[in-house]
């Protein structure tokens, strides 16, 4: 998630001295994978790069930097055995950028791209004492940090393959300007292709509402009632008052995810039949027992739609294995049942294939 990046900004732009603290590289077991952040100031820490000894180490050296009024970055090496407190076995790198008296440069030009949804890739050379060795490349190869520079053909050529392939951050050693050898830390910024609407507000849509709003996700949250939304939301959740739900189901791009939870079952079958119909989606779930599956099957029968398309609703939902029926036992559930899926289709696509139905729905039940 990318949620550093207006953090960063809002500390700077309020004066705070800070650490922007980075998993650079790793070997061998960790906590956290590469790309992973935490910005660290003299009285807090936003995000985390795993917790526990490591995660502690690393804010206390990014607070005495922030004490000693020292700007710049740096790389330590930790290695995670019994003298670092943990007992993971591999080797983590982590980058250090200090924004003490100075503001970074770049963070301007990031912030605006970031806020057009442009696809960008942070190309930073790994240890550089100085700011010069970081770079904000755009997908179409424009280099908009430093604007005035002449990107080196294999660092762009390396940028574009991982913001087209992967989406995820890498550490790559590299041959630049003919003849030197770099470690870049690639890392994409890129708005999340997870897409969900979430259609209820009551107390299990909002127990599903906080626990996908944590995950690299955009929420539309959507009901009829008035009044029903809590007046503070997550930066990713956005809220929907309509007197007719089943219509939100257009507005939402192909390949999403809902979840239809409202407080009617006839609007329930509403929304569904709007999703089954439109047949571009990655999951449909619908609150409920198999018996509510059964009813709501034979009534799309009735009303001439294919049984193929109602086998993609799954009903009930969540994974396998958790049959609680408070909010947050379903929540929890349902989030692990997306998280799988979203796993699934990454993975697919990282691959360079295309996500197959078997996989799409993978995780239907019957």
């Amino acid at each position: 998630m990318n949620e550093w990046i207006d953090d960063l900004s809002e500390q700077v732009a309020a004066g705070n001295a800070c650490t922007l603290v980075t998993v650079a590289g790793v070997r061998g077991s960790a906590p956290r994978e590469v790309g992973a952040k935490m910005l660290v100031t003299e009285r807090e820490t936003i995000g985390t790069i795993g917790g526990g000894q490591l995660e502690y180490k690393c804010t206390q050296i990014a607070v005495n930097t922030i004490r000693n009024n020292e700007d710049g970055s740096h790389l330590r090496k930790f290695t995670l055995g019994a003298n670092c407190g943990q007992c993971c076995g591999g080797v983590v790198e982590v980058l250090f950028e200090s924004f003490c008296a100075t503001k970074p440069a770049w963070l301007g030009e990031l912030l605006d791209v970031y806020h057009r949804r442009e696809p960008a890739i942070i190309a930073t050379v790994a240890g550089r004492s100085d700011a010069t060795g970081k770079y904000v490349i755009t997908a179409d190869g424009n280099c908009v940090f430093p604007a005035e520079l002449t990107v080196d053909d294999k660092l762009l050529s390396e940028a574009m393959r991982i913001l087209a392939r992967s989406g995820r951050a890498q550490r790559v050693r590299i041959t630049v300007n003919d003849d030197i050898e770099q470690d870049i830390l690639f890392e994409p910024v890129v708005s999340s292709d997870l897409n969900i609407a979430v259609f209820g507000a009551g107390h299990v849509g909002a127990a599903t509402v906080s626990a996908l709003s944590s995950l690299d996700g955009n929420i539309r949250w959507i009901d009829s009632r008035r009044n029903i939304f809590p007046e503070r939301l997550p930066g990713n959740v956005q809220i929907i008052e309509s007197d007719h739900p089943e219509l939100e189901v257009a507005a939402m791009p192909a390949g999403a995810c809902y979840l239809v939870m409202t407080h009617s079952h006839p609007l329930d079958m509403d929304i569904i039949r709007q999703i089954l119909e439109r047949d571009d989606f990655i999951y449909c779930g619908l609150i409920g027992s198999r018996s509510k599956r059964h009813r709501f099957e034979k009534r799309l029968l009735e009303l001439g739609m294919a049984q193929s398309r109602i086998d993609k609703l799954t009903c009930p939902i969540g994974i396998d294995g958790i049959d609680g029926k408070k909010p947050a036992e379903i929540a929890i559930a349902v989030a692990a049942e997306l998280l799988q899926i979203s796993e699934a289709r990454c993975s697919k696509e990282s691959a360079g294939d295309d996500m197959p139905d078997n996989v799409r729905f993978l995780h239907r039940r019957a």
